[in-house]
């Protein structure tokens, strides 16, 4: 046996082990039918991301829910004897269909999501906001460490292999609490990746708070993506900072949960089009070296690397990289 860091203590692992057991057997995992339906897990989490989705390509289920085709197949088949889903043609490509639910799925897609609410409600009713906010906190950060771990020793870094984005809406302009919520995501992130400190936070907050008032001029705008009344994502285009009619693109986040969605994909699409819609001679943005997902990304839409030097602005010396996408002919 390997041995273990000294954060990592026995004690510390059995308890989460224990936990996670009477976590499984409270939430009723290990009953043939759940969430008060005839159906297995499987059935219920296939009818909770279609309908959370809209649509949803079998592939796609079958990465979301880590199961095999064949098993995905049959899943489908017995959901659609029962009247819950049905195939329609795709929009995007004649030749594949998507899956989405019947008028019926979606009176159990309710049913599922009320009995789900009714049992949180229950089990934490009691408890203050704070002793809330940790359990959902720390329920969020065991998963996501668990889907990292899976992923990395299956060596995936595709973004075509992880699932698809969940039923999140864009939403254009200001909203109240943005400066603090997207200054907190950048702050924490970047205290992971480069171990930025206050510095890099008060530049950050500092810089949104000169841009916000600007919002009213056409050239500028902001947009978000917002999960129970908490925003998990954001760019800005400011279209004054630069000048010589070049628009800046700024403050891309997204939280960590959704990275690798395509939630982030959606978010630049829009501030790029909203770009070529003003007419911008180029598109600017600045990054850090090492944040690879993101250049791809950047890459993808036009953006070249034209500039890399050190800087420590940042409160921490840096690679600062400069990205450029001309107005397209």
């Amino acid at each position: 046996m390997s041995q273990l860091s000294s954060h990592l203590s026995g004690d510390r692992i059995n308890h989460i082990r224990a936990a996670s057991r009477l976590l499984v057997r409270e939430l009723g995992v290990l009953d043939k039918a759940v969430a008060g339906t005839d159906l297995s897990l499987s059935g219920v989490h296939t009818i909770l991301e279609i309908g959370m989705a809209g649509k949803m390509k079998a592939r796609d289920l079958s990465l979301c829910l880590r199961l095999e085709k064949s098993t995905i197949s049959r899943l489908v088949k017995s959901l659609e004897k029962k009247g819950m889903l049905e195939r329609v043609q795709s929009a995007k490509d004649a030749r594949e269909q998507d899956l989405s639910l019947t008028a019926q799925g979606c009176e159990l897609f309710d049913h599922i999501n009320q009995f789900a609410i009714n049992q949180v409600t229950s089990a934490i009713g009691d408890l203050e906001g704070n002793n809330i906010d940790a359990i959902a906190s720390a329920l969020s950060l065991y998963a996501q460490s668990l889907k990292d771990s899976r992923l990395n020793k299956q060596g995936v870094t595709d973004q075509k292999s992880q699932a698809p984005s969940p039923h999140l809406a864009i939403q254009t302009g200001y909203m109240p609490g943005i400066l603090g919520q997207v200054t907190d995501l950048h702050a924490r992130f970047y205290h992971r990746f480069s171990g930025f400190d206050h510095v890099f936070e008060a530049t950050v907050a500092s810089g949104m708070a000169d841009f916000l008032p600007r919002l009213q001029n056409p050239l500028n705008q902001i947009w978000s993506i917002e999960h129970h009344g908490k925003i998990v994502g954001s760019i800005s285009l400011d279209g004054e900072d630069l000048g010589d009619n070049i628009g800046h693109l700024r403050w891309f986040i997204m939280d960590d949960n959704l990275r690798g969605t395509g939630l982030g994909k959606q978010l630049f699409e829009a501030a790029v089009a909203f770009g070529d819609e003003q007419g911008f001679d180029a598109l600017h943005l600045w990054t850090f070296k090492g944040l690879d997902a993101a250049r791809s990304l950047y890459e993808r839409y036009g953006f070249e690397l034209v500039e890399e030097y050190p800087g420590s602005q940042w409160g921490k010396e840096v690679m600062e990289q400069k990205f450029i996408r001309a107005r397209p002919i």
